[in-house]
Parts: structure tokens; C-alpha cells; sequence
């Protein structure tokens, strides 16, 4: 058996500047920031403004913030993966481009996606990599421009996405931090619920799907509050469990940045208190596949090293799980 553990060595992140703030969205949807903020918990969102730049923009920005920060250089890098559900085009994978622009051309990189739980799939996906002894540097990143996908006269998802991105690297660790144990489940129920109807094999584009808008996201809200609610809650409660961790164990919950109201049933499933739930929904909204690392990049300084981290995320397919992670550094 080998004891060779995956640790997060690094964060990086980037937001757009812009911000979208409730008050401005009362301006274009029929909405108000009563009603959203005591919905979701958002405040506002960054969004990317400039059309001629796509998800690759922030992900590139996010992997020079981890690499500037941790002082190595892009050639130490074995692999890229992108977390995504917003890529630069069909078919080319984002991955590759952002490798080549970094310069990290011993890389080799691929995207993945599994909509909300994407990074956290790839969490699982990166540190296997590390433990299998086969590659020392795989830098995972989560990077979603949200907002080229919504329908802005849509007020059920335009109010709750924004654009951003985060990653993390992960190296081999010999002191039992890192990596520990994983729940990850997957439904298909959930394909009617949560997706983009149009674009696809089953439906190509054409101009009645963009007539008649098949090419931004669609939820059925309610259903998917409902399945995101008991998931979420259950998988982080099993992971506790076939971790014999207590509410005094876990340090913090790392969950995704979906609605407040959601990450607080988890919490209280939990038993946890607020002052142990990373939050950053009110600043960023729902960042798709980058919300968790933009709160371990927010909330870096205040992790120490052996802390317990119990990750949990919900998104369309259905895909959920949790991850029980030991942090590794000192910031």
C-alpha cells in the first residue's frame, strides 16, 4: 500500500470586475433585492462583460494567481484539468488552450464536466492522479462564464449565476494530509430538470432552437431545490459517518455556492454552526463548477494545516457527493 496522499498545496482565483448587483437586475427582470436576497442569499455577481473573451480568460488568470503564489514555474505541471459546463466551443477542449497559454507545455489537459459538481469531481479525478505515483503537479481548475448561457429576461436563473474561477494544485503528501475519502453519486433523473436543451447531439442548433431561446439554461426550480436539498445534506452527514467525525471534528463545510437556504439545511444536517460554513454566495452568486475553490481562495488565510474540510456540491444530471479533505499549509 502505498502512503502517498493528495494534498491542495496551492489556491488561485479571478473574478470579473463587474459587478451585477440586485438593485441593477430590478432594472431588467421583474424582480427585487428582498426577494432575492431572502431566496438565495445573493447580493450580486461578477460578470464578464467583454464578449470577445470566453471561459479560458478566467481560468488562465486563475492558474497564474496559483502559480505566482506557490513560486513554481508552468513547465512543472504534469496535468490540467478544466472543470467546466461553460467551454470556449464544442468539441476543442478549454484545458488545452489554457495549458498552452500558461506555457505549462509538459502538460497534458483535458476538461470535465459534471455542471455544479464538476470541481468536485475533479478533486476526485486530480487526486487520484497524485496517488497513483504517476504524476507529481495536477492543477485543477473550475472556471464558468455563466452568464453566456442565461436569459436575462428569465428571472428564475438570471438572478442566481455569475462568472468566475478557482484552482487548486495538488502534489503528493507523506504526513497523512490531503486526499481522505469520497462519496460521489450521480442520478439521471435529474436530465429534465437542470440543462440547456439545445446544442447537443439530441437537439443540433438550428434556427428554431435559438428562436426559441433552447440555448440558455433551464431549471425547474423548485424540483431541483428539492433534490439539491436532501443530497446535499445526506452525502455530507455520510461522509461524517464513515469518518467517524464529529461536529467538533470538522472544521469547516465547503459547500457549493448554489443558495444560502441549501448550504444551511447541510450545515444543520451537519450539526455545524455558521462560524464553521465558508459563504461567499451574497458576494458571487453561483459560479457553477468554480464556487468551491473561490471560497477556499477566500477563506485561505484562516485554514491551518491538518484542519478537516468536508466539500459537498448538488448540480444538474443529477451529480452530488462530498469529499472529506485534510488541509495541508500554513498560509
Amino acid at each position: 500500500m502505498s502512503n502517498i496522499t493528495a494534498a491542495i498545496t496551492a489556491v488561485g482565483a479571478y473574478v470579473p470586475e463587474y459587478r451585477l448587483t440586485n438593485e441593477i437586475l430590478e432594472t431588467m427582470v421583474e424582480t427585487n433585492d428582498e426577494w432575492i436576497t431572502t431566496r438565495t442569499g445573493i447580493k450580486e455577481r461578477r460578470i464578464l462583460k467583454d464578449d470577445t473573451k470566453g471561459t479560458s480568460f478566467m481560468a488562465i488568470k486563475a492558474a497564474e494567481d496559483l502559480i505566482a503564489k506557490r513560486g513554481i514555474t508552468p513547465e512543472e505541471i504534469d496535468l490540467i484539468i478544466v472543470a467546466t459546463a461553460t467551454p470556449d466551443m464544442p468539441v476543442a477542449a478549454t484545458a488545452a488552450y489554457v495549458a498552452s497559454e500558461i506555457g505549462a507545455k509538459n502538460a497534458f489537459a483535458y476538461d470535465l464536466q459534471a455542471a455544479c459538481s464538476s470541481f468536485l469531481y475533479g478533486m476526485s479525478t486530480a487526486a487520484s492522479y497524485i496517488e497513483s505515483g504517476r504524476y507529481k503537479k495536477v492543477l485543477l481548475i473550475g472556471a464558468d462564464k455563466m452568464s453566456s448561457i442565461l436569459d436575462y429576461t428569465d428571472r428564475a436563473t438570471c438572478i442566481i449565476f455569475g462568472d468566475g474561477a478557482g484552482a487548486v494544485l495538488f502534489e503528493p503528501n507523506s504526513e497523512n494530509l490531503g486526499f481522505v475519502d469520497e462519496y460521489l453519486r450521480s442520478d439521471g433523473i435529474g436530465r429534465e430538470f437542470l440543462k440547456i436543451e439545445a446544442g447537443g447531439s439530441l437537439l443540433p442548433p438550428s434556427e428554431e432552437t435559438v428562436k426559441n431561446k433552447k440555448h440558455y439554461v433551464f431549471q425547474d426550480g423548485r424540483t431541483v431545490f428539492k433534490f439539491a436539498v436532501s443530497n446535499m445534506a445526506d452525502v455530507a452527514a455520510q461522509i461524517m459517518t464513515r469518518n467517524e467525525l464529529t461536529k467538533e471534528d470538522v472544521t469547516w463545510l465547503v459547500p457549493h455556492q448554489a443558495n444560502k437556504r441549501i448550504i444551511d439545511a447541510t450545515a444543520h444536517r451537519m450539526g455545524l454552526d455558521d462560524e464553521k460554513v465558508m459563504m461567499n454566495i451574497h458576494k458571487y452568486g453561483n459560479t457553477t463548477s468554480a464556487t468551491l475553490p473561490l471560497l477556499l481562495n477566500d477563506y485561505e488565510k484562516q485554514l491551518k494545516k491538518g484542519d478537516n474540510l468536508v466539500f459537498a456540491a448538488f448540480g444538474g444530471g443529477f451529480t452530488w457527493g462530498s469529499i472529506y479533505l485534510k488541509w495541508a499549509y500554513n498560509s
